[in-house]
């Protein structure tokens, strides 16, 4: 397999670790171990405390994916498989699902796996744009014409990385019945799932609406342990879960025993966890309001309807990429251009979900007040 640099990952590699301040990461603010520890019930702190570090069930710890299939009204446990990140997870399933000769369409901008894995089986893809124009709502007619008779799946990702789109119900309903309709596996990348800023507007999961639905999760955004390393995919059709177990064999083989059962006391305090993320969210979307509104001559943006990601717009005579660089040269805020999703305009990912968002919305103010600063005299 030939397949390209991730260069969202390789921006990453070179700036994460480096940068003082991160101002486009998409994962929540990461639980301390001793603050999740604290949440455990008595029968997840006895598992803890005598867990053995030897492998695991290769789908997953059965207590946790009971607490997993319980984010999805009817599904059963043996109706989930977890995996080492919602990274692997795609890398299976599309591998499994795809070949040569066959036919996918992907929401783009987005994760650049979520299609670069499906051109690496040797499959066709077709990328379908969301456009800010359009407050990045999903065009159905468009998703319907990019269809063809070898399509063999169609991937998602709402709420949507990195633009914070999320369809209305409607346009949800039609979109997992079209699916249904053509005979078409819909990938649904649900990460951010749960972080809806209107708690109203959550969407039911793929995986209930219908029998071709697959829907993608992670302990990494909405719950903030990002560094557990657990994915999973709810579905209902055992034999294609059968089969990403067959290729499960030659990647992780099984997940880390202690990630599981961090996973399972977070679930099991899924209410605590989620009202933390979510009040993370609605201070950081506060201040974001009032800094726009202050520089509505440098950036525009549409606000996000959920997640921990936004894609604004520098509206200045500069590319993007040279203002992210020199912003974080000169001030340590790192931000993501638009170039790492090869997608066009001045557009770059803002990160909604860290505690150090203050800070680094500070040192970005000044920095735009210095770069575009309007001549005197």
């Amino acid at each position: 397999m030939h397949i390209p640099d991730f260069k969202l990952e390789r921006y990453f590699a070179r700036w994460e670790f480096a940068a003082p301040y991160l101002l486009c990461t998409s994962d929540i603010e990461g639980w301390r171990m001793a603050e999740l520890l604290a949440l455990a019930d008595p029968e997840a702190r006895a598992r803890w405390e005598a867990l053995s570090l030897g492998y695991t069930e290769t789908a997953g710890l059965p207590a946790l994916r009971e607490a997993l299939a319980a984010l999805y009204p009817g599904l059963a446990a043996e109706q989930v498989m977890t995996f080492a990140g919602a990274e692997e997870a795609v890398f299976v399933l599309v591998n499994v699902l795809l070949g040569p000769g066959e036919h996918a369409v992907v929401t783009w901008p987005g994760y650049q796996s979520l299609h670069e894995v499906a051109r690496a089986t040797g499959a066709e893809v077709t990328l379908l744009p969301l456009r800010e124009e359009e407050g990045w709502e999903l065009d159905l007619a468009a998703v319907r014409q990019a269809l063809r008779p070898n399509t063999r799946l169609l991937v998602v990702n709402f709420p949507h990385n990195p633009t914070g789109a999320l369809p209305g119900p409607a346009t949800w309903e039609a979109l997992c019945a079209l699916a249904e309709e053509r005979g078409v596996y819909l990938l649904s990348d649900e990460v951010y799932r749960l972080l809806e800023h209107a708690p109203a507007r959550t969407l039911p999961a793929a995986v209930e609406r219908t029998s071709r639905g697959v829907s993608l999760g992670a302990m990494s955004k909405a719950y903030g342990l990002a560094g557990l390393r657990v994915g999973w995919l709810a579905c209902r059709d055992a034999e294609l879960l059968r089969r990403c177990a067959a290729y499960k064999d030659y990647t992780s083989i099984c997940n880390s025993a202690p990630s599981e059962v961090l996973s399972l006391i977070a679930l099991r305090a899924q209410e605590q966890v989620l009202a933390r993320s979510r009040a993370i969210l609605e201070d950081n979307l506060k201040r974001l309001d009032a800094f726009f509104a202050r520089h509505a001559e440098t950036f525009s943006w549409v606000r996000p309807r959920a997640g921990s990601v936004a894609f604004p717009r520098l509206l200045r005579d500069m590319p993007v990429a040279a203002f992210c660089q020199a912003l974080v040269e000169k001030e340590g805020v790192l931000l993501l251009p638009a170039d790492v999703y090869d997608f066009p305009g001045n557009h770059f990912r803002l990160g909604l979900g860290r505690t150090q968002l203050p800070e680094a919305l500070a040192r970005l103010e000044s920095f735009c007040e210095a770069t575009f600063a309007r001549p005197t005299g």
